[in-house]
């Protein structure tokens, strides 16, 4: 979903609703607009209003807080990549196809989720019935341990191998579960460009006005766009860095 899109569409709805209150409030009678009446629709409107705002902190809230929990989620999966190549490197030399299987997943991850970013030849896609880490895992089990150091380095490299799975399925799982229902989307803005058309009905037109509900409406559109973007860690402007990818992979290659 196109953040920056949404936000736009959100500003032009709002700013359509503050022109049709105030089409209305031209066309209305007199005694429809008396005393008595504006104040229940501003007592309405500030109801409104502030379930609005709730709700849109809220959702801001849960998508930055989502955005740190996958971007805690990865650090934790590039730590156990970078602990599971230096066990494996102790090892000895047998692991070097294990480390290179390793380098290609997650480096074809990377590209996958930085494809702006260089982080060196483009991978080929993998079959669609081959697992790297599955390959990986079997390629440690079929090591021959020589000593006692050699048994140990074998057992914390398949520990963490089964981390660095679980880490990917769990990343998997969490990026699949953040986005905002368009439904939900959709409510919001009705409901809010309904506040906006009330704002119409209690003035006319003027320069003053004017701006400040466009104002009004570019910040609950620059709301929109952050909960969107948010909700998009790896996209956007406001996307989780690839600083600590590159580092890794530096890592690896020494």
């Amino acid at each position: 979903m196109n953040s920056l899109l949404v936000a736009v569409v959100a500003l032009a709805c709002l700013l359509a609703g503050a022109l049709l209150g105030m089409a209305l409030r031209a066309r209305l009678p007199e005694h429809n607009l008396g005393q008595d009446t504006t104040d229940v629709i501003k007592l309405a409107a500030g109801f409104m209003a502030t379930l609005a705002a709730l709700i849109l902190g809220l959702l801001i809230f849960s998508a930055n807080a989502d955005r740190r929990t996958v971007e805690s989620d990865l650090n934790a999966a590039l730590a156990s990549a970078a602990l599971l190549d230096r066990d494996l490197a102790a090892y000895g030399q047998e692991t070097q196809e294990a480390r290179e299987l390793l380098r290609h997943f997650l480096v074809r991850r990377f590209q996958a989720r930085w494809p702006g970013d260089d982080f060196g030849p483009q991978e080929p896609a993998a079959a669609p019935n081959r697992d790297e880490l599955v390959e990986m895992e079997q390629r440690i089990l079929r090591l021959a341990p020589r000593d006692d150091a050699q048994k140990w380095f074998q057992s914390q490299a398949l520990q963490l191998a089964v981390g660095l799975a679980l880490a990917r399925r769990l990343l998997t799982f969490r990026l699949a579960g953040i986005s905002l229902p368009m439904p939900t989307l959709i409510a919001l803005i009705v409901w809010i460009t309904t506040i906006f058309t009330s704002f119409g009905l209690f003035v006319k037109i003027n320069p003053t006005v004017i701006v400040a509900l466009f104002v009004s409406a570019l910040s609950v559109a620059v709301a929109f766009f952050l909960i969107l973007d948010l909700n998009s860690p790896f996209t956007g402007l406001i996307h989780i860095s690839s600083a600590p990818a590159h580092a890794i992979l530096e890592v690896l290659d020494k």
